[in-house]
This record gives structure tokens, sequence and C-alpha cells, in this order.
């Protein structure tokens, strides 16, 4: 009888076949909101301020470096058990920390954990709520009303995530982005627990240098009332030494190029993206006689985000802030794919 029910366990918690779920790249799904068109172009929704975002409720998110990480579904995680999951979490955390020596759950620790809901950070009423971990710390010399020291922060999100969602058996929930800023031995000690606790898997999530030309070129194309210059950083290959070339665009300049090539509003396709770059690889050529297409595209920043290759994203506009979102979502969800 436990090995029937063992059986059936690990049936229920078999995920659908990642063939049946494979998607195009970049940011384009084979299928849904995202997508190729009947004339055969891969075609992304316009980024489109969202007003209704409240600043303050996203403010922790904003002008942070945050490291990328996709997930896979979390088995059998219940929104109502935050508050058991942040004493638990506290004490595994103390527990490492005191090289397995045991702790007693509850007990008055160093290390404070947080979790809580965020249903404002979300795409659609199919996605679940962002889940924030926070770790605060306290001195064991300070006084006991003394405020606590925010030591570590991480998120996980679904931003329109919703058609992955849709195809994961009831017991999963279904956060596939997650962004982590402070010390990487805190990240270490929040996924393993998160790990060993609801059998999800984490991995880095690097951003391709094509996958850096679609943000550069959609968040160039945004409305801002101060925005800063684009930056392109470039590195150059097979050199004895390292070296970097960083191109600076005046962010209206960047803009009315994006204007004259994209030609439907509210669609974006891989061709716009390719001209886009194109006139900006013909101009820099045609001043410093440097072909930067033979170069390796690693970091671009404009005024609603910058993004490094090594998966580091800095988020500056509250208004832009899920339409970022939704394109990290894309990227983590391919790679778990």
């Amino acid at each position: 009888m436990a090995e029937e029910e063992a059986a059936e366990d690990r049936a229920v918690r078999t995920l659908p076949s990642l063939r049946r779920l494979s998607r195009a790249l970049p940011f384009g799904r084979s299928y849904g909101r995202l997508g190729i068109s009947s004339s055969g172009r891969l075609t992304v929704p316009a980024l489109c301020s969202q007003e209704s975002v409240d600043p303050q409720k996203t403010a922790f998110a904003l002008r942070k470096a945050w490291t990328l990480y996709s997930v896979t579904p979390l088995y059998r995680f219940r929104r109502g058990r935050l508050r058991d999951y942040a004493r638990l979490l506290s004490a595994f955390i103390a527990a490492e920390k005191q090289k397995g020596l045991a702790v007693e759950v509850g007990v008055e620790l160093d290390i404070k954990v947080a979790l809580s809901s965020l249903a404002e950070l979300r795409g659609s009423e199919l996605d679940q709520a962002a889940l924030l971990v926070q770790l605060s710390s306290r001195s064991r010399a300070s006084s006991r009303n003394s405020e606590d020291k925010l030591v570590w922060s991480g998120w996980f999100c679904s931003i329109f995530g919703d058609d992955f969602s849709e195809n994961v058996p009831e017991d999963f929930t279904c956060l596939p982005l997650f962004l982590t800023h402070g010390a990487e031995s805190y990240t270490s000690l929040v996924g393993s627990w998160f790990q060993k606790t609801f059998d999800c898997y984490f991995r880095r999530l690097a951003i391709s240098p094509l996958n850096l030309s679609w943000m550069v070129a959609m968040w160039a194309g945004c409305k801002l009332d101060r925005a800063s210059a684009v930056e392109l950083v470039f590195s150059m290959p097979c050199l004895a030494q390292p070296l970097d070339i960083s191109y600076a665009i005046h962010p209206e300049d960047a803009k009315a190029l994006w204007d004259t090539v994209q030609k439907t509003p509210g669609e974006i396709t891989q061709g716009e993206v390719d001209v886009f770059m194109d006139c900006l690889y013909a101009h820099f050529h045609r001043h410093f006689k440097i072909h930067l297409s033979a170069a390796k595209l690693v970091k671009v920043s404009t005024g609603v985000a910058s993004a490094h290759c090594d998966g580091i994203v800095k988020i500056l506009h509250s208004q832009y802030l899920p339409d970022v979102l939704m394109l990290l979502t894309e990227l983590a969800i391919s790679q778990i794919q």
C-alpha cells in the first residue's frame, strides 16, 4: 500500500512534457500573448507604462542590482503558511550558521525572516502573487527596541506566465522568476531551504546578447519624463588584454531612431530590432572605424532599466516595472523548459 501511494505521489509531481511546452525565443511564445504571427513575424506587445502600479508598494524593487534565477514550480506551497515558513527558514539559517547544531524553532535568533505576498506584482488574475522574502539582523549587543537591519531580499514572481502555470499539476505553484539582492551566502541558504521544502530547482539566469538587443530596443522606445542616456557596453573578443567599449546615445536620439524603425504600434519584430542595432553599429563605425557587430554585447542601460549578460538587472522606473518583469519571466520560463 505504501509503495502504491509513493508511486501515485511521484506521478502527481511529474511535470508535463517539456517538448510540449517549448517556446520560441527571444521572448516570443509559440502561442498565446506573445508569438509568431500568421505572416511569420515574431511579435511582442510594445511596452506601455502602468499607471496603476502603486510606487510605494514596489519601491523596494527599484534602483537595486538584482541577480536573476529561474525556479521550477514549487510543490505543495501554501500561502496560508507564510508565518510557519518564516519560522522554519529562520531556524534553518541559524542551524546552518552554527555548523549543524540543533536550533529550536521559534526562539530569538540573530536573523529574522519575513515572507509576504505582493498581489500588485502579477500580470493577470491567473498569475500567482509575487512572494517577497526578507532577512533582517540585529546585533546581540544592540538594545531590544533597536530597529532590525535588512541584510538580504529576494522575491519570486510571474508576470504573464499564466500559459506556463496552466500546464502544470494543481499541487504546483508557478513563480518562475527569482530576484535576489544581498550576500550570496544568504542566497544559497534560502535557495537550499526552498529546494528541500518545495522540491524545486534554482538556476542562474543569464541574458544573451540577442535578448539584450531586444531589451535596449524596447526600452529605448519608452516615453519618460526624465530619460537618461542609452548605453551599450561591448566586450571585444580575442584580445590579449580585456577591452570593453561603452557606446552612449542621447535618449531622444535613440527614441527617434526606434520610432522610425517600428512599423506597427504595439508590435515589435526581430527584423525591427536588427535594423535598430544595425543603425547604431553603422553610426559608431562611421565615427570610430570599429565594427561593433564583431564584439559581444554584455550590458545595456536606459532610463527604464539596465541589464547585464551575467543576469544582473536594475529596474529604474516604477511605471515600467511590470513590463520589465514580463520579459524576465519569459526568459526564466524558457530556461526551465
